[in-house]
């Protein structure tokens, strides 16, 4: 991969990395430092990358470090913060966006990362294993 091509997979990319990582993570900075970190990885390792490999690479990148960095989470995060499935009703939110978050937040990351990727990426399962580590019958369940 060029200098050329790493600057127009910045262009192309970017915002679907953030988006991604963001939905996930619900916390803006944790996201662009995720999305910094991926684009540093692929930076140091662009040239021996092809270039129509860059995204799935990119995704893969951004995946596996906000997975550590959630599990890194976990041991200082209290998990009493998050609201219990029974207490919430579908009048206790206003549109219909915040109930699916809701049902996000309460899958685990895999589960959620697949949801993302295919639904709000549009991702196909094969891409999706590669990014994941998954293979395709595990990502379609």
């Amino acid at each position: 991969m060029t200098t050329r091509e790493y600057n127009n997979c910045v262009d192309q990319h970017a915002d679907g990395v953030f988006r991604f990582i963001l939905k996930n993570l619900k916390d803006e900075h944790g996201a662009q430092d995720v999305v910094q970190d991926a684009f540093e990885k692929l930076w140091v390792n662009h040239k021996k990358l092809a270039a129509d490999k860059a995204k799935s690479y990119l995704f893969t990148t951004a995946y596996h470090t906000m997975i550590d960095l959630i599990r890194r989470n976990k041991h200082t995060n209290n998990l009493e913060d998050m609201p219990e499935a029974g207490n919430t009703t579908f009048h206790d939110y206003s549109d219909l966006r915040e109930v699916l978050d809701e049902a996000l937040k309460k899958l685990n990351e895999v589960q959620r990362s697949v949801i993302l990727l295919r639904d709000y990426e549009g991702y196909s399962y094969q891409e999706i294993g590669e990014i994941t580590g998954l293979n395709e019958s595990q990502v379609k369940v």
